[in-house]
């Protein structure tokens, strides 16, 4: 299998693949608190992991390089627990925004931001669609857990999906850092409680996550198992793989104008 790490490989072997048409992925991640039993470099850590395994499963039907994680995310509700780094939404927009200016320069046209905390979906939806009309690639935004939602569900027991230092993210931790698990009492660390940033209906309220949980536990981390983990990092390295190796991910848009106004394609060069 050929190197997709691009931390790994040499300046001329990265040209190689940007004239080969490789897809880019950056992965973009968070330190934070995880509760007593995970590390502060849980996202960081799986992001990155699920990453290159999706890179090295598309990599026959796509050539694929992951970046090295952009490790500082948008986590301002987890402060409060302690051992979180977090950076303002200016300075999270412009550091990711610069490094897909970065990649595009070098000639890779399709870039797939691939996200593993909740708390970036919605600035990197806005950088996606900020660089849309101003660069000359294609850039596609997705959180693996939401990709791979319906195939990681059927290895949850107590879980719909995975939330926060759960019976998901532990179970995967497992598998990449288990001498960083601390799995001595995992019964007393769940909660159910999910919601904090809701109002309403459906309506949006910021809150810290202290709102939500007193451990900094969402969910139910007490099933977690090194098989379940193994399971689920596969699950979402098969949904990404197929999201980079589908040719309509990459596909120019349609362009349903009708007859006198096709053909006068708008771009936004400010």
């Amino acid at each position: 299998m050929p190197e997709v790490d691009w931390s790994r490989m040499k300046a001329q072997e990265l040209r190689e693949r940007a004239a080969a048409g490789a897809v880019v992925i950056l992965p973009i991640a968070s330190i934070e608190q995880h509760g007593p039993h995970l590390p502060v470099m849980t996202d960081t850590r799986l992001g990155h992991e699920v990453a290159l395994r999706a890179a090295r499963k598309a990599y026959p039907s796509r050539p694929t390089v992951v970046t090295p994680v952009v490790w500082s995310g948008l986590s301002e509700h987890h402060m409060p627990f302690g051992g979180t780094l977090t950076l303002s939404h200016e300075t999270f927009r412009r550091l990711v925004h610069d490094l897909i200016i970065s990649v595009v320069r070098h000639g890779f046209r399709d870039v797939l931001i691939s996200n593993s905390h909740g708390g970036n979906i919605i600035a990197m939806q806005q950088i996606a669609d900020e660089l849309a009309s101003k660069v000359d690639a294609t850039i596609v935004a997705t959180t693996y857990v939401a990709e791979a939602a319906d195939a990681i569900g059927q290895f949850l027991d107590d879980q719909a999906g995975v939330q926060h230092a759960c019976e998901g993210e532990t179970s995967m931790m497992m598998v990449c850092e288990p001498d960083l698990v601390d799995a001595s009492d995992l019964a007393a660390l769940g909660t159910e409680r999910i919601g904090f940033l809701k109002a309403g209906q459906n309506s949006y309220r910021w809150r810290p996550f202290t709102h939500t949980t007193g451990n900094g536990v969402s969910g139910i981390p007490e099933k977690a198992t090194a098989e379940k983990g193994e399971r689920i990092l596969e699950a979402a390295a098969k949904a990404i793989a197929a999201l980079i190796a589908a040719p309509e991910t990459w596909a120019p848009a349609n362009d349903l104008r009708g007859e006198g106004t096709g053909g006068v394609p708008f771009r936004d060069r400010g």
